[in-house]
C-alpha cells in the first residue's frame, strides 16, 4: 500500500514538473520583433515593432520608443484547416501612419505571413508599403 502511494505521488510530481514545460509560449504574435523592410536588397531600413495581446486585443507600435506609430487595422488570422493545418503560416495585416525623414505623411500597408510558428524562433516575412512605394520585408522574435 506504502509502494503504490509513493509511486502515485511520484507520478503527480512528475506531472507537475512536465505540464507547464509543455505549455505554449503565449499569443503567437506578442512582444518585440525586428528587422527590415526593402525595395531592393542591399538599401534596407531598420524596423522594430511591438505588440500586445491582453487576451482580447491585438495592439502594435511601429518604432516604439523614438516614433511610437501606433498600428491600425491590425489582424492575425489563424490558418484554415484545423489541426492539420495547424503549422501553416498565419495571415497578418497593419497598416500605420507615419513621417518620412522628410516629415513628409507616409501611409504604410503590410501583408504577411507568420511562420515557424510551433518555435521560439518565428519569423514574418511579406510586403511593405510605404506611400507609393511596395518593397519586401522580414522581420524576427526578438
Amino acid at each position: 500500500m506504502q509502494s503504490r502511494t509513493l509511486r502515485l505521488a511520484w507520478f503527480v510530481a512528475c506531472l507537475a514538473i512536465a505540464i507547464p514545460a509543455l505549455a505554449q509560449f503565449g499569443y503567437p504574435l506578442k512582444g518585440a520583433w525586428s528587422g527590415e523592410w526593402w525595395l531592393k536588397k542591399g538599401d534596407e531600413n531598420r524596423i522594430l515593432l511591438e505588440f500586445g495581446w491582453d487576451g482580447k486585443t491585438l495592439t502594435g507600435m511601429l518604432n516604439p520608443g523614438t516614433e511610437n506609430i501606433t498600428l491600425q487595422k491590425l489582424s492575425l488570422d489563424p490558418p484554415n484547416g484545423g489541426v492539420s493545418n495547424a503549422m501553416a503560416p498565419w495571415l497578418l495585416h497593419f497598416e500605420a501612419d507615419g513621417k518620412d525623414q522628410t516629415g513628409k505623411a507616409v501611409h504604410y500597408v503590410v501583408d504577411g505571413k507568420l511562420q515557424n510558428i510551433g518555435a521560439y524562433n518565428k519569423f514574418v516575412t511579406g510586403t511593405w508599403t510605404a506611400g507609393n512605394q511596395k518593397g519586401e520585408f522580414k522581420i524576427n522574435l526578438n
